[in-house]
């Protein structure tokens, strides 16, 4: 909008308005000539600040033009995308700063009085959550076991921006996850892991319990140099509970990291 005293007066009234006002309102309101209002209206509407709409005629004659103004949305993935850039170029130290972000938002949540006193809580409890924000999670009961749980999230409100910066949108949601578990009780029972683009559409959150771990983790031997506890991406492990996730039972085809992003993996393999 060009730098105009007169237009920015008009548009705030507009944005102000409960219905849209027509030009004798305007100039009424404002003071100026129905002629000079109508001027910037019309600069207002072709900017795409204002819309037009048809109203009823007061008695006899046409019907009278009204003005709203266009309401603009917050762009959330902008917003999101400018935050995640400010989180530095390392992305071990991006991952950790978003998942502290994530358990300082589970903290403030109203998760009501829920307690996790077994697996099966714990899944409930992060199925309620993720559908309350929006993940439409679905229980993969084909590969449940009574050592760990996987849930598919087929929806993620932030998947475009999470396809270039899983490492902090991921994050976030899998901080958010553990924090509310372990307000629920789950703190040392229960572990959560997200592995992100399983599939080009579907993320998977897994829910273990902790004592399965790390008897597992005692078994496995360290691979070329690296700790051996550390969390393999779903799929890239040949052996062990890593295999253990089947078809979902609505016929799509098994998560494996083959058919994922490869930066993504690598970003999955280092951090969670």
């Amino acid at each position: 909008m060009s730098d105009s005293w007169p237009r920015r007066r008009l548009l705030a009234i507009l944005r102000g308005a409960s219905e849209p006002l027509d030009a004798q309102e305007l100039a009424r309101i404002t003071g100026q000539h129905v002629t000079t209002v109508r001027f910037h209206l019309d600069v207002l509407t072709k900017e795409s600040l204002v819309r037009q709409f048809q109203q009823p005629p007061r008695g006899r004659g046409r019907p009278r033009i009204g003005y709203s103004a266009v309401q603009r949305s917050v762009g959330y993935q902008e917003l999101a995308q400018v935050l995640a850039d400010q989180l530095g170029p390392d992305p071990r130290r991006r991952s950790e700063a978003a998942i502290a972000a994530g358990r300082a938002w589970g903290a403030r949540l109203d998760v009501g009085e829920q307690q996790v006193e077994s697996l099966e809580d714990a899944k409930d409890l992060t199925m309620t959550l993720l559908s309350e924000l929006g993940f439409a999670p679905e229980r993969d009961q084909a590969t449940e076991t009574e050592e760990q749980v996987l849930i598919n999230l087929t929806a993620c409100p932030l998947r475009e921006l999470a396809r270039t910066h899983s490492e902090v949108v991921c994050g976030v949601h899998l901080g958010l996850i553990k924090e509310v578990l372990d307000r629920g009780g789950a703190h040392g029972e229960v572990n959560a892991r997200l592995h992100p683009f399983v599939e080009p559409e579907l993320c998977v959150v897994r829910l273990e319990l902790m004592t399965a771990r790390r008897e597992q983790e005692m078994r496995r031997e360290p691979d070329n140099g690296r700790d051996a506890a550390t969390v393999m991406p779903v799929g890239a492990d040949a052996a062990g509970a890593e295999q253990r996730i089947a078809p979902p039972s609505a016929g799509r085809v098994a998560p494996q990291l083959r058919n994922a992003d490869p930066n993504v993996a690598k970003q999955s393999a280092q951090q969670w």
